[in-house]
This record gives structure tokens, C-alpha cells and sequence, in this order.
């Protein structure tokens, strides 16, 4: 129903994103996307390339008197080093980094010059996945659904999340330079990026997504590919160096009894007559989303680019070399929630329109009306 397609290179002159089943008449709110985008460049434990980026979002079709006309939106933003890097060298790459896609996507492609691996593979590219995701929040937000996120651990640190509303949650997070709601444990996660650094290496953590006000019946238990949790998990394992992702209380679910592990369902007054005292299964059951939260965890491994060389091969010569520093961050976890909550967001846009159809935002919300 909704796909989109980027592409570009990390030191291109441009990233380019189209967007193909966007219903026509949405507004198209320039200053909401560029603020997803600030939001993703900052960070305690960034790297220097976001001093030199200030990413923008041009939008160069799909869009007329500030909305969508139905045709496939395009996206642009400029990559400001692109001018940096074509004053400087660029000696072919032959020693691949562990952790990276240089050596599987040097085999597959048939590439001798990692850098045509390297340059697309690279985390660049969610500047863009940001900027699309943005837009898909903008569908949701006619519907009354907001996303937010925050992190819950850096290098081992875990915080705890205070018995707030959500809204508050993010507030807090949003806050913090580590997007951490927990401020004691967001200092001890500074000071083991600090570590991190000074022993030049590279720290990961966990990150939680949670979407507000998703109704009752997006997805489906009707076949596997329609189920809304695999739908998001595939999509946020997707995000360069996420190794593991759970939905809800997810693998701490395996070390309970079933009496213990779903959700009560309890008869109310209040309209649609029933609640529900706890959110285990965070949203979503039988691959369909039950009206409370969505909550998604997603585990983002140490990035792999380190200062400290790491074993690997020349592939020109088949001799044991260390690997070649590039310029990295040492903590991206807090970059890595909002590029999440895009992804999370593209998710539950799709299933939306999946779910009311329309050729237009008037027609989708004249069919959300009908179905209570």
C-alpha cells in the first residue's frame, strides 16, 4: 500500500528518498519534518560529521499548495561534506572492517574497492529514513497517533523509567543528550561514553519506540506477513547495527507462567467496555493492534568502526592487517531512537491505509468515521 525507496551515498552530494501511496490533500508540514532531522543529529557520543551536516529536507515533487497530490512524493538532502571529501584522496579500500557490510558486500557485488560497499552501507542513509518517517507521521497525526521514544541503557548502564504518564517520559528524554528520562542513570551513561572514548572504542544500548493512540485492528492474523509485529520488528532490525528487537515485555515473557504473562481483559463503563489492567504483550496480539501502546525494544550493537584497530585482511595482498579508522561516533544509541520511531512510524502509516483505503486523506477519514 505505502513503500518508499531511497538512495545515495554516504559522501554523495545528496540523499534522495521517494515515497510512492501517500493519499492526496495531507499537509505537508516542512518545519515537522527538518525537526525529526535536528533531532536525530544530536547526541552525547556524536561524531564530528554532525558539526559539518545541517540536514534539511528539499521537496522536489508529489507536493503542490503545501499538500500531497497523490503522485510519489520525492525528498532531497544535501550531504555538505560531499565538497570536504572530493578535495581529499580517495584511495581504493581493501581491508574490510569487522562488524561492517565491507567484506559480504565486497563477495556479493564482486566489488575490489570496499568503498562502493562502505558509502551506501553506512548509517547516512537514515538521515533519509528520518526525513520519510517524519512524513508518516504526519499521516498518524491526522488520526490522533504519536510516537515517541526514549533509551533505556548505554554500555551496560540500564535507567529506570519513572511511573509517569508516556508523554512525560518523552519530555524527559527528549531533554537529555542521551535521551535517557532517568537523570542519574543518564550521567553514569555519559561517563561510560567518556570511557569509551578514551579507551577508543565504542559503546551500544537499548532503545524503546511506543506509539500512542494506534486502534484497535491494524494488521492482521491471517497470514504471516500481515502481522503487525513482525511488520515492525523487520522494520526496525532493518536500522543499520540493530541486532535484536522485542515487542512488549517480550523475552522477559520466557521466564514466567502464562497466568502471568497476558493481559487481563476487565469489563467498564466506558466506552468500548472492557480495559486492560497491563500491557505485557505491548499492543499488539495475534499480529493485530489491540489499542494499547505499541511498544517496541530494539538492542543496537557497539558500532563497529573503532579508533583501536581490529584484525582483518588486506584483500589485496591476503595478508593479516588491522583495520583502517574511519571517522565514527562512539555512541549512537540516542540517534539510533529517532531514526526508530520513523521506521515505527512508516510501519503504522502503512497499516492505516492498509487498513481504511482511500485515494485521499478526505477519503480516509470519512471511512475512519465509519468504522467507529
Amino acid at each position: 500500500m505505502l513503500r518508499f525507496l531511497t538512495a545515495g551515498e554516504s559522501h554523495g552530494p545528496e540523499l534522495v528518498g521517494i515515497i510512492d501511496g501517500l493519499p492526496a490533500g495531507l499537509p505537508i508540514d516542512r518545519e515537522a519534518i527538518a525537526a525529526q532531522l535536528r533531532r536525530r543529529q544530536v547526541g552525547y557520543g556524536r561524531g564530528g560529521r554532525m558539526h559539518i551536516e545541517h540536514d534539511e529536507a528539499d521537496i522536489l515533487a508529489g507536493v503542490a499548495d503545501g499538500r500531497t497530490t497523490g503522485a510519489p512524493l520525492t525528498l532531497r538532502i544535501i550531504n555538505r561534506d560531499y565538497a570536504n571529501q572530493q578535495a581529499r584522496p580517495q584511495p581504493p579500500l581493501t581491508v574490510p572492517r569487522p562488524g561492517h557490510a565491507d567484506l559480504v558486500g565486497a563477495i556479493k557485488y564482486g566489488h575490489s574497492n570496499l568503498r562502493f560497499v562502505s558509502e551506501r552501507s553506512s548509517a547516512r542513509e537514515t538521515a533519509m529514513r528520518v526525513a520519510v518517517g517524519a512524513v508518516a507521521r504526519l499521516l498518524l497525526a491526522e488520526f490522533g497517533v504519536t510516537i515517541g521514544s526514549f533509551v533505556q541503557a548505554i554500555g551496560g548502564v540500564q535507567a529506570t523509567i519513572p511511573d509517569l504518564p508516556w508523554s512525560d517520559v518523552f519530555a524527559l528524554a527528549e531533554a537529555s543528550d542521551v535521551r535517557c528520562p532517568d537523570v542519574t542513570a543518564a550521567e553514569a551513561m555519559r561517563q561510560r561514553i567518556d570511557e569509551a572514548r578514551r579507551r577508543k572504542d565504542t559503546v551500544g544500548g537499548v532503545i524503546v519506540i511506543v506509539a500512542l493512540g494506534v486502534p484497535v485492528g491494524l494488521g492482521s492474523y491471517v497470514q504471516w506477513d500481515r502481522r503487525l509485529d513482525g511488520r515492525l520488528a523487520g522494520a526496525v532490525m532493518s536500522i543499520q547495527a540493530i541486532k535484536g528487537v522485542e515487542i512488549g515485555d517480550g523475552f522477559a515473557l520466557a521466564g514466567r507462567y502464562g497466568s502471568e504473562a497476558q493481559d487481563a481483559i476487565l469489563p467498564s463503563a466506558n466506552p468500548p467496555g472492557w480495559l486492560r489492567p497491563t500491557n505485557h504483550a505491548g499492543g499488539l496480539e495475534g499480529g493485530v493492534s489491540n489499542g494499547q501502546p505499541i511498544i517496541v525494544r530494539a538492542v543496537m550493537k557497539p558500532i563497529p568502526t573503532t579508533a583501536t584497530p581490529q584484525r582483518s585482511v588486506d584483500l589485496a595482498t591476503g595478508e593479516g592487517v588491522p583495520s583502517q579508522y574511519l571517522r565514527s561516533d562512539t555512541c549512537a544509541v540516542p540517534a539510533a531512537a529517532v531514526v526508530g520511531e520513523a521506521m515505527v512510524a512508516w510501519v503504522l502509516a502503512d497499516a492505516l491505509i492498509e487498513k481504511l483505503g482511500g485515494d485521499s486523506l478526505a477519503e480516509m477519514k470519512g471511512r475512519a468515521g465509519d468504522t467507529g
